[in-house]
């Protein structure tokens, strides 16, 4: 191998990306759209619950508690109802998530010291919503209860809870890098798998074919670029996402950039596989996108945990790099992790991209058939 043929190799893969416009949009345009699209649709943070309220009582301390709700900040108290059927309409037609029915006699067994009585109706048709619902209704009571003094007995236990790596519990914190992993992974193997189909589709593979450019030059010099860009892509990505979205970034950056080219490799030397394999750009490009977006998106760990999977599925995702990346990603993003903490993901990451690396060096022959 000589350094002399992977540059004109490279140089020649360069000037093409250059004379073609949809390919550089692609390259730049669509890692930032993705993640500016995704990282504004994709939250599971659960808030402004839209409520309805059914109060018999109407007392001061009944009207206490929906203020409580009100301002817990979590509920949205949209209307009053003036009768049962107004809750069972709300909740059918989804113009409320909550309804909360307070009794005639809310104050009065608070007065004297019995058990106060309060309906919660959830929809559950999101049951994830729901469950999150009854824990912010079980919060919004307890506090409640406190600062009234009703809970006169001595609790047993008195937790102190403390969150670390993301205090604040933003979805954003942990999606974000996550979704970067995902758009990387897309866009890596994509913008590789059109490289080779290219040649075949064009009529210049017989003039590759016919130099002494052998086969490991010319994957490694049709890699380079496409190394550079994605480079290129994962700082971008970076930047939104620290400065846009606001997600802390407090782990070493040159870390965070030296594992994300190891990352790189691997997702480009699997798009070239699928280009050797494919011969066409429309049929690469259509393999690509099954073969990475939804291993990335569902099998990573991005969205669902790896722990929650069936056992098969579990077995599955140990062979997507995107599972190793994510943890990368959230490591030194919110944990601050150094290389020491990310050994093993680094180590498997390295041997993927090696590993499809010489998969693509063995499928690929330069003959005409």
């Amino acid at each position: 191998m000589t350094f002399r043929r992977v540059r004109a190799i490279a140089k020649k893969e360069l000037l093409q990306i250059r004379r073609d416009p949809m390919s550089l949009a692609m390259a730049f345009l669509m890692p930032v759209m993705l993640l500016f699209l995704f990282g504004y649709a994709i939250t599971l943070d659960v808030d402004h619950l839209t409520t309805m309220v059914y109060d018999l009582d109407r007392s001061l301390l009944s009207r206490e508690l929906v203020a409580a709700f009100r301002e817990s900040g979590y509920f949205t108290v949209i209307a009053e109802a003036g009768r049962p059927e107004d809750i069972d309409h709300a909740l059918d037609t989804g113009k409320a998530r909550v309804a909360l029915s307070i009794p005639y006699d809310f104050s009065k067994n608070i007065k004297t010291g019995k058990s106060a009585g309060l309906q919660v109706i959830v929809d559950g048709s999101d049951s994830n919503t729901a469950t999150i619902a009854l824990g912010y209704v079980s919060a919004v009571t307890s506090l409640f209860s406190q600062t009234r003094g009703m809970g006169r007995n001595r609790t047993l236990i008195d937790p102190r809870i403390r969150v670390w790596y993301n205090p604040e519990l933003k979805s954003r914190n942990f999606i974000i890098p996550g979704l970067i992993a995902v758009i990387m992974t897309v866009i890596a193997a994509l913008l590789t798998s059109l490289t080779i189909a290219r040649e075949w589709e064009r009529g210049t593979m017989e003039q590759l074919i016919s130099t002494p450019v052998t086969t490991q030059e010319l994957i490694l010099g049709k890699l380079i670029p496409y190394f550079l860009i994605g480079f290129i892509d994962m700082a971008i990505s970076v930047l939104i996402g620290t400065l846009l979205f606001g997600v802390p970034l407090r782990g070493n950056i040159f870390l965070l950039m030296a594992l994300s080219g190891i990352f790189l490799f691997g997702g480009l030397s699997l798009g070239i596989v699928i280009s050797i394999s494919a011969r066409s750009q429309l049929l690469a490009s259509q393999i690509s996108m099954i073969a990475t977006f939804l291993p990335a998106f569902l099998l990573s760990g991005f969205l669902f945990a790896i722990s929650n999977m069936p056992i098969p599925l579990q077995v599955i995702t140990y062979v997507i790099p995107a599972r190793y990346f994510i943890t990368i990603l959230k490591g030194i993003f919110l944990k601050g992790s150094t290389l020491q903490f990310l050994a093993v993901e680094t180590v498997l990451l390295t041997v993927f991209g090696l590993a499809v690396f010489a998969l693509a060096n063995r499928k690929f022959k330069k003959r005409m058939t």
